[in-house]
């Protein structure tokens, strides 16, 4: 399995892969962001192995000191892709992401059938993809960083769109929620309106 296979299902394993690059898809496993109390999806090395597996990345193995660096990486991508969108600057998150990159990768191998998987330990893993969020926002992708429009939802993404006005990390979820929402606000205005309320 390779980096970035939009082929997969967007949502597995309980993880939630709807940012159109690995690096924003690891920002993911903080579930709930804007709540007070949100959900951490990577809360031991198990996990960690879990979310690897699900972005096609099986590492050899993790320990604890993989599952923090994997919170420092995840949380540096956060705040730059956020600082990216508003046109600020996080240095000491570009430091952390530079010293994770710095690292050891992952071993690229080619298969018979001409694919390239990846191999190695967890932290390997987490260096190819400090990696690929370094040539993401080195990159022109960087213009096209957004964030969820849904309320509640925190997801970055790619905009990778052909027209270039993708509002939300899902159209079968959050983007089909907003849309019925902006029907019901609609239905509720023209029932108030008195242009089209019935005459008693």
């Amino acid at each position: 399995m390779t980096i970035d296979d939009f082929s997969r299902p967007t949502d597995r394993e309980g993880f939630r892969f709807r940012g159109g690059h690995i690096a924003l898809d690891l920002t993911a496993t903080l579930a709930g962001r804007a709540k007070a109390a949100p959900r951490e999806l990577l809360d031991s090395p198990t996990d960690l192995l879990r979310w690897l597996a699900s972005a096609g990345l099986a590492a050899e193995g993790a320990m604890q000191a993989d599952l923090e660096v994997a919170h420092y990486l995840r949380e540096a991508i956060y705040a730059l892709a956020i600082a990216r969108i508003s046109d600020a600057d996080r240095p000491a998150e570009r430091e952390i992401l530079n010293r994770i990159a710095s690292a050891t990768p992952a071993l690229p191998r080619l298969r018979p059938d001409g694919s390239v998987e990846l191999s190695g330990t967890a932290a390997a893993m987490l260096s190819t993809i400090a990696r690929e969020a370094i040539r993401l926002f080195g990159s022109r992708q960087a213009d096209h960083l957004h964030q969820c429009e849904a309320d509640g939802c925190t997801l970055l993404f790619v905009d990778n769109s052909r027209r270039g006005d993708r509002r939300w990390c899902s159209m079968a979820s959050c983007g089909n929620r907003a849309k019925l929402a902006e029907f019901r606000r609609r239905k509720r205005d023209r029932a108030a309106s008195p242009d089209t309320a019935r005459d008693d």
